[in-house]
């Protein structure tokens, strides 16, 4: 999805065009503005729908959601009975709970105050407050809010409990409200009230759902009017999240039972206007229930979105509409081309800002989504377990999948043609790379396919590693990255625990035990230590090259760069050239995170930004000291950051040629500070892992032929599968690795190198061990790594004060 902005009044249609165009026309203009925005994706809640009171004060003329207290054996769900629900939802893969109420019961029935009275309770809204606060508490389903009107007060209580909140505007047309009309009787529908409540919502930051109910008695006029109106409000506020274009379904015992239902044509028409007149961002609704055997025609007139569809509940306000089984709504989207996808309450723009939440809403939501904003497809953590893990209620996709075969295999085709200009030697633009992210299924497994092709092509079957040793000289840190487990502080400035620095010694010892063991790198990285100045990196680098002169030196983030140019007074260029004349041979390419400001504010705001961390890469390249480049991803960024790395990455490298791989970096999140504060997402799902390495050698291996993947947080086995997306490098076998292990990584510090040999060759490829810069390595220090089996030394760490 690409992000939408509101609709400024001069983008808005005519309203004689909007009523008189002919259907088709205005079909063909919806999709076309939908498609550009959403692409193949049309979206659903799984959710259930718990109806907490049917008691109501309103009489509307077509509902039979509403019941009188004797109807009822009691005038409000127990907690006890909620829950129930609540959990049957949980194991069937439900996400969103939506709380159904009827507008303020206690005005009206005596039933609902004493009952609401006896349990301490004194509105609806305080017992609705209570209920959602169990179900966070209880389960891990996501509250979505129908109460009806709410004033200021209300509202502010009920945010913090719930991600977002609809009331359906209905239509204001002034004759519903007048004796004869559907809304005669009805207090809570006259429109200013209704206007009243979403305006307060949208001071409050509250995403809210909005919508018609056509064919009561309102024109085509009337509805244009409404929805100018909600498109307005959305300019004002940016709160309309969806809107939702429902059509009348005469119920028996109401008093609109013979009332002519609206066809197929006049929703039709109804929602096309909508797409037409509504900012893009606002997701259009329709319920899937409600219209069985009209859906492709539906989709065809500009929807992306089919509401909330329940494995576990009826649908209570049209109970005489069953849902679609999961599996027949995926087959007539799939038929109009188009691919269903779970999404939460809320939808993707609202995620990437905390003020849309309050409370632990906020993290609850991005613990269930994904990079685009939508429902994570598994539980897989970078860092974990190996084998992955499908979600509660989701593995029967994988099943229901391979039955829908034929429709799926209707390939999405801008990315068909994505790839086939890529195929022919064309970059692609940061919205095409942004596109490639979102595919799904068969296009998904094209993506993979292609780039295990161009690894063939470019580099052949050879997988390359280096025999190295990590050595992390200090983990104490100036800097406050919030993804970062791994640094500490000084005892005296924070009192955090086990700051260390390693001494120049140690270093040494690691050296020598590293070189016995066949490494020919040593890849040096710490913290930024407010008291180590470019005089202390420098001798870090001679100690390694005195104990070892044959040692490659790997060492320094463009941060740990810039550090001790500044504590020199000196250019980036010329304290370069100064490790350059100490030994210092390359640089990993570290410290870029995402190569988007926009991210950088959030997760390291007082780190290098992106021009900085460019700036000193191109300046090492052009002394002729070659680096790695890296992208972490999984935290907070989108696909459209994502993108733009890879761009800038890939147009340094066309005017430098000084990377040698590209490592994608999986966030692994146990221990990151902005993941434990619920300010992250719990890092990638497997599906978004496996499809940065494909995507990364589609974009980048015709100019950084070397894609690596790291093992430390992708896992042994996924590591060996990567090797089907593109791998054709594992990088290091480590010896020691502490960054990832702090942040929670549970692999093995060390790939001992005949293991990994095995696991190469057990993926059917030819192992080839290299240099760090893709050599051969010398033949002794080869023969010693096949042969090492001595265990390492432990090893020993200085406490940091040595330099206070």
């Amino acid at each position: 999805m690409r992000r939408g902005g509101t609709m400024k009044p001069d983008q808005i249609l005519e309203r004689d065009f909007l009523l008189n165009a002919e259907l088709t026309t205005l079909q063909r203009r919806a999709r076309e503005k939908r498609d550009a925005f959403y692409g193949a994706t049309v979206t659903y809640s799984p959710k259930v729908f718990i109806p907490l009171t049917q008691l109501c004060r309103d009489v509307c003329h077509y509902c039979t959601f509403a019941k009188r207290p004797k109807d009822l054996a009691a005038p409000y769900m127990s907690v006890d009975e909620v829950l129930e629900i609540a959990h049957r939802g949980e194991a069937a893969g439900c996400v969103e709970a939506l709380l159904t109420l009827g507008e303020k019961p206690e005005l009206r029935y005596v039933e609902a105050v004493t009952w609401l009275e006896e349990r301490g309770f004194s509105s609806t809204v305080d017992y609705l407050h209570h209920i959602c606060e169990q179900i966070l508490k209880h389960t891990t389903l996501i509250p979505h809010i129908n109460s009806g009107t709410l004033n200021d007060k209300e509202l502010s209580r009920l945010k913090p409990v719930s991600a977002s909140m609809g009331l359906m505007l209905e239509s204001s047309a002034s004759q519903l409200i007048a004796k004869g009309g559907a809304h005669y009787g009805s207090p809570d529908k006259l429109p200013f009230r209704r206007w009243r409540t979403l305006a307060r919502a949208g001071r409050q930051a509250i995403p809210m759902t909005t919508g018609l109910l056509i064919g009561i008695g309102e024109s085509r006029t009337d509805r244009v009017r409404d929805l100018l109106a909600i498109a307005r409000l959305h300019a004002r506020f940016g709160n309309i999240q969806e809107v939702i274009i429902q059509n009348f379904r005469a119920k028996e015992g109401t008093g609109m039972a013979n009332a002519p239902e609206p066809g197929v044509v006049e929703l039709s028409w109804t929602i096309a206007v909508a797409r037409l007149i509504l900012p893009v961002s606002v997701s259009l609704q329709v319920p899937p229930n409600l219209n069985p055997d009209t859906l492709d025609t539906l989709i065809e007139s500009g929807l992306n979105d089919w509401g909330g569809v329940s494995p576990v509940t009826q649908d209570f306000v049209n109970p005489e509409a069953p849902w679609p089984s999961l599996d027949d709504l995926r087959e007539s989207t799939a038929k109009s081309s188009k691919r269903l996808t779970a999404r939460l309450p809320v939808y993707p723009p609202y995620l990437e800002s905390a003020r849309w939440f309050m409370g632990g809403i906020y993290a609850r939501c991005l613990e269930r989504s994904d990079s685009l904003g939508l429902v994570r497809n598994d539980l897989w953590r970078a860092g974990s377990d190996d084998i992955p893990r499908v979600g509660k209620g989701l593995s029967e996709t994988l099943t229901s999948m391979m039955q829908l075969a034929p429709f799926l295999s209707r390939q999405d085709p801008r990315i068909s043609r994505l790839l086939g200009r890529r195929l022919s030697g064309v970059a692609l633009s940061e919205y095409d790379v942004e596109y490639l992210f979102s595919a799904r299924e068969l296009d998904a497994r094209n993506i993979y396919e292609m780039a295990d092709e161009l690894r063939r092509q470019q580099v052949g079957d050879k997988v390359t590693y280096v025999v190295n040793r990590n050595i992390n000289y200090t983990n104490v840190c100036q800097y406050a990255c919030t993804f970062c487990a791994f640094s500490k502080g000084l005892p005296k400035e924070s009192g955090r625990d086990m700051p260390y620095d390693i001494s120049l010694e140690e270093i040494q010892r690691r050296t020598i035990e590293a070189w016995d063991h066949g490494a020919t790198e040593v890849c040096l990285q710490g913290g930024i230590h407010p008291r180590y100045t470019g005089e202390v990196y420098e001798s870090i680098v001679r100690a390694v090259k005195d104990a070892v002169p044959g040692m490659h030196v790997h060492a320094f983030s463009p941060l740990e760069i810039n550090q001790g140019a500044r504590s020199l007074s000196i250019p980036v260029r010329e304290y370069l050239l100064r490790l350059q004349e100490a030994g210092l041979r390359s640089l990993p390419g570290t410290a870029a995170e995402i190569l988007h400001d926009d991210v950088r504010q959030i997760i390291c705001p007082d780190k290098l930004n992106t021009k900085e961390w460019l700036e000193t890469m191109r300046a090492a390249h052009a002394l002729g000291l070659r680096s790695t480049a890296t992208i972490m991803f999984g935290r907070i960024e989108s696909p459209r950051h994502c993108a733009r790395h890879l761009t800038l990455v890939r147009s340094l490298q066309c005017e430098t040629q000084g990377f040698t791989e590209f490592v994608p970096l999986p966030f692994v999140a146990a221990g990151a500070p902005i993941y434990r504060r619920g300010q992250a997402r719990p890092g990638p799902t497997l599906h978004e892992a496996k499809m940065m390495h494909a995507v990364a050698r589609i974009i980048l291996g015709d100019v950084i032929p070397n894609l690596q993947v790291s093992w430390v947080k992708m896992g042994m086995a996924l590591a060996i599968d990567c090797l089907h997306l593109g791998v054709n490098d594992l990088g290091g076998t480590l010896m020691n690795e502490s960054i990832s292990r702090s942040a929670g990584a549970n692999h093995g510090q060390h790939w001992w190198p005949r293991d990994l040999r095995d696991a190469i060759v057990g993926a059917g490829r030819e192992p080839c061990q290299r240099s760090t810069d893709y050599s051969a390595p010398h033949p002794g220090q080869a023969l010693k790594a096949d042969g090492a089996i001595a265990p390492l030394r432990a090893i020993e760490l200085t406490p940091a004060v040595k330099l206070a």
